[in-house]
């Protein structure tokens, strides 16, 4: 009987033991799996750290290419310090970025590569031009040596060669200017809606005179990797059927443009987040409609940034 008893309790230890070493078997293999997989994100994630840094890095020795490039060539630089100052400091974020995000930066860095697509084009463009330029004033340097030995006769000859090289100096300023068009902001989806005295608003861009107490002028800033995070000056337009520009007390205020004073509005002061942002402007003209088609000018920083149009029946 006791041997019985031996036998039944040496069969409970073995199975107990054989659980136990099952149980510990199972602990370590998940354990060693989650090891395995810890160590393969963090590699994962060292590789794409690496392969970013390397990409930020090339970008920026591309950049500095292009600036002395253009520099050579007269043109204008500051969009692409901008640029150059902001990838430094993507550059330097990405040291210390404990978020890093790998599809973030892909898209940061296409945003680079864009750019210096465009201002390939820019130098193509540059070098084209510059080459006429060179070849044609030494050829008018060339001309003006030999009006200036010849005798008075050929003065008048003189002045119009002087007066081609003052033209091209200025189409050479107006080629730098161009370059820096870029970095203008950007007003998209401008929408004009009617906003009725009891708050009601309609859309559609046709509206009842009766209907219109105030106008709600929308629009997006677009986004600009080179344009600075500040208050940005909004200037609208509102343009009757005979392009007079409407304004509350029959008063318009004053903007420059093109070099030419110019009547708007009315003026918002927009603190630019440089995000695609919703910009919503109210404007109550104090006085009824007249039937016609208006239109929307905007401008800002010396740009005209968008335009819109509304009816009113």
């Amino acid at each position: 009987m006791e041997t019985n008893n031996n036998q039944t309790f040496f069969k409970a230890a073995l199975g107990v033991t054989v659980g136990i070493i099952a149980l510990l078997s199972y602990l370590f293999i998940g354990a060693r799996n989650e090891t395995f997989e810890l160590q393969k994100s963090l590699t994962t994630k060292v590789e794409q750290l690496s392969s970013t840094q390397i990409k930020l890095d090339s970008i920026a020795k591309v950049l500095d290419s292009k600036i002395a490039e253009i520099e050579v060539l007269g043109g204008n630089i500051s969009e692409l310090e901008k640029v150059k100052a902001q990838l430094e400091q993507d550059k330097k974020k990405l040291k210390s970025d404990l978020n890093f995000s790998v599809k973030n930066y892909e898209a940061k860095i296409k945003e680079y590569e864009n750019f210096l697509a465009v201002k390939d084009d820019d130098i193509r463009k540059l070098k084209e031009e510059n080459g006429e330029l060179v070849a044609r004033t030494k050829t008018l340097e060339s001309e003006k040596q030999e009006v200036l030995n010849e005798n008075t006769g050929l003065k008048t000859e003189k002045a119009t060669l002087t007066k081609t090289v003052a033209d091209y100096t200025e189409q050479n300023e107006e080629l730098k200017r161009k370059v820096t068009i870029a970095s203008a902001m950007k007003a998209t989806n401008v929408e004009v809606f009617a906003l009725a005295s009891n708050g009601k608003l309609r859309d559609g861009g046709r509206y009842k005179a009766s209907k219109i107490d105030r106008l709600k002028i929308s629009f997006v800033l677009a986004s600009n990797p080179v344009a600075e995070k500040n208050v940005k000056d909004v200037f609208i337009r509102v343009l009757d059927q005979n392009g007079a520009v409407i304004s509350t007390d029959g008063t318009a205020g004053i903007l420059q443009y093109d070099g030419k004073e110019v009547g708007y509005t009315v003026k918002q002061a927009i603190p630019f987040e440089n995000n695609d942002q919703k910009v919503d402007v109210i404007y109550s003209k104090g006085s009824a409609y007249k039937s016609g088609k208006y239109s929307i000018e905007l401008y800002s920083e010396g740009f005209k940034i968008g335009t819109g149009t509304f009816e009113v029946k």
